[in-house]
């Protein structure tokens, strides 16, 4: 693969953020790059780096024939981890996904392991190890970040290296393949073992009455990059517009910054990640506890796709949501000052998703999975879960 070399970034205590890398060309036997301003990643490199990768895919209701596009297109030498919230009666949506994982499986003899997030003997399992943060009663809570932690809890008793994460609702099959070989273009790039890659997408089409458009930017992201870049301009003492990744939902890091990483709940999640990481290691706390972190460094790739994307529109409310939880990210953290957080209430005031006297919700934050003993939760999973399926070779 040849992407433009990272060159420029910007550094904010241990955290170093690649400014946009444009994917040259996507398969290249090239090896020897006559240019200071393009980097060769070789083929076989990200072929071998992909089976450290295991990628997790969250899903509740989903498509069907998406959801079966997309396991398709994900390369052969990733496990892949099912983690499902779709309704399990009236109808049984994840019986039908378990049928076409079955299938696809009988077809491709692919690494999979699935499992309903809601399932009780998940919860159980946290219960075990002590990790109750993530429950609502019985069961694990209804939330995007708490499946992802499941996937990550998963792919670690697998002992991948990386986890990538991908969604169920993608219309381009092709555009999957891609994201999680950019993963891997990403992870060979890195000096450091702490390391995170988030795709930005080259196009986000939207049909209109004259066929498509090809938005560069959809208006959550828009809107969360303009003050994401705020909050980190504010906590420098240097404007910037360097992040385009704020609402990335197609992302991936090592499982060493998987481990340290506190996850929050639903939509807040992706944002929260840069936050937590300019919080923390931005301001060099907890030196102690993260001296391996600061030693290294923690690095952050932003990867522009070839391919567009092109995924289900959820409606409106769907939108109003994501505003609300990733501006609410940034509005309550600690970095942000009083100019910053009253200009994120005028603009949500202004589009009537907030009253006059509101405030954008304040993520609910679970702590990192690192001190889990993940073979004693993972045992617990396999003994008291009625949904977790394991497809191996």
């Amino acid at each position: 693969m040849l992407l433009e070399a990272p060159v420029y970034k910007e550094l904010f205590g241990a955290v170093e953020i690649y400014e946009v890398l444009k994917v040259i060309k996507l398969d290249s036997q090239t090896r020897e790059v006559g240019s200071l301003t393009v980097k060769n990643v070789p083929r076989e490199d990200i072929y071998k780096t992909l089976e450290d990768i295991a990628v997790v895919v969250p899903m509740k209701n989903e498509k069907l024939q998406l959801v079966d596009g997309v396991l398709k297109a994900i390369p052969h030498q990733c496990p892949i981890i099912i983690v499902s919230n779709s309704k399990r009666e009236g109808p049984n949506v994840f019986k039908q996904e378990v049928d076409l994982v079955k299938h696809f499986y009988s077809l491709t003899k692919s690494r999979i392991v699935m499992v309903h997030q809601r399932d009780p003997g998940i919860g159980e399992a946290f219960r075990e190890v002590g990790y109750t943060d993530i429950l609502d009663g019985e069961s694990v809570r209804s939330g995007k970040g708490e499946g992802m932690i499941i996937g990550v809890l998963l792919a670690k008793a697998l002992g991948a290296k990386y986890v990538g994460f991908v969604d169920a609702d993608n219309y381009i099959p092709g555009s999957v393949n891609e994201y999680v070989k950019d993963y891997a273009a990403g992870f060979l790039m890195s000096e450091s073992d702490y390391s995170m890659v988030r795709l930005s997408w080259r196009h986000k089409p939207k049909v209109s009455t004259r066929g498509l458009y090809f938005r560069k930017w959809g208006r959550v992201s828009e809107i969360t990059n303009r003050y994401m870049n705020a909050l980190f301009g504010v906590a420098t003492g240097f404007e910037t517009s360097i992040i385009v990744t704020g609402n990335a939902g197609e992302h991936a890091m090592s499982m060493k910054l998987a481990d340290v990483m506190p996850f929050s709940t639903g939509y807040s999640i992706e944002p929260y990640e840069l936050v937590y990481l300019f919080e923390t290691f931005g301001q060099w706390k907890e030196r102690e506890k993260f001296k391996e972190v600061y030693d290294q460094g923690v690095e952050v790739f932003q990867i522009e796709t070839l391919n567009p994307h092109l995924h289900e529109d959820k409606g409106q409310e769907h939108v109003r949501d994501m505003i609300l939880s990733s501006l609410g990210t940034i509005y309550h953290s600690e970095l942000a000052t009083e100019s910053l957080r009253n200009a994120i209430l005028e603009d949500l005031r202004i589009h009537s998703l907030i009253g006059e006297k509101e405030e954008p919700p304040k993520p609910k934050v679970m702590p990192s999975i690192g001190e889990v003993d993940v073979e004693r939760w993972m045992k617990a999973v396999e003994s008291e879960s009625d949904t977790l399926l394991k497809f191996e070779v």
